[in-house]
């Protein structure tokens, strides 16, 4: 595993219930702050190996980040019972529950 890699899992593994954070703020954290592909990358392989709390990462728009009607309920679903609502526009408040570490 690279070291960017490992931070990155570290960082994702840290947010906490009831929060979120962006690609890109995980990228950043883990040292490349234009490596927001790289986590999407490690959340489609890794989130099952390392038991990632994948419906906590979403992108800069506060959006979930899913394509496929099912992996985006699944995501709605898993946050709503963190307590995590999405307003009516369909994205998340970054103001309310963005995790700042």
């Amino acid at each position: 595993m690279t070291p960017f890699t490992e931070k990155a899992i570290a960082v994702m593994k840290k947010i906490p219930a009831g929060k979120v954070m962006t690609y890109g703020q995980v990228a950043e954290i883990a040292g490349n702050k234009r490596g927001a592909r790289q986590v999407v990358r490690l959340l489609h392989s890794m989130s099952k190996k390392e038991n990632l709390p994948w419906h906590r990462v979403i992108n800069a728009k506060g959006e979930i980040g899913l394509k496929d009607e099912e992996g985006r309920f699944t995501q709605k679903e898993k946050l709503n019972a963190e307590g995590i609502h999405l307003m009516k526009n369909g994205k998340i408040d970054l103001l309310i529950y963005r995790y700042q570490p």
